[in-house]
């Protein structure tokens, strides 16, 4: 069985990361979605919060692709969360040359740590790749429309938060 991993902080999940949750969905028989607690980030939603985000958000996918989609969040060393969900795989979005020279870094450091586990980078669609999540609480912090970036629930949650003034 092929797992693959796919990580991150996901404060909140966006249009960006479901579009490669689904394209990644089709490289493997179990797909694994990492949460990274990560504490120093300072989260807008607690970790709760997030995994229920995206349990929700990606029920349906599941559903549809007939994939495993299983939400484990972490606290670790991403290659140690990957030994512990068994995944061959960890999958990475990239949006610009940016993010690759960041992610470069990573790969060669988790090979230093564990060959077995191979990293495939997956480009965001490009009506997507400039979407962040750090600039659409930016964008809803100051009232502005983040409807375009996110799905209806998540823009809900985020409205929540940020009352239109």
């Amino acid at each position: 069985m092929r797992v693959g991993l796919y990580p991150g902080t996901f404060d909140p999940i966006t249009l960006g990361h479901i579009d490669i949750i689904r394209r990644a969905a089709s490289l493997v028989d179990k797909l694994v979605i990492g949460v990274a607690i990560n504490r120093d980030k300072g989260p807008l939603f607690r970790l709760e919060e997030r995994v229920a985000l995206i349990e929700a958000e990606c029920a349906a996918l599941a559903q549809e692709t007939g994939i495993e989609i299983v939400v484990h969040p972490f606290e670790n060393l991403l290659i140690h969360c990957a030994e512990e969900v068994d995944a061959t795989l960890i999958i990475r979005g990239l949006r610009a040359v940016a993010d690759f020279e960041y992610e470069y870094q990573m790969v060669g450091m988790n090979r230093q740590l564990n060959k077995e586990i191979e990293t495939v980078f997956l480009m965001a669609e490009a009506s997507r790749q400039a979407i962040a999540s750090k600039l659409v609480k930016e964008i809803a912090r100051l009232g502005g429309d983040v409807s375009k970036f996110v799905t209806p629930r998540v823009n809900a949650e985020l409205l929540s938060r940020f009352p239109k003034k």
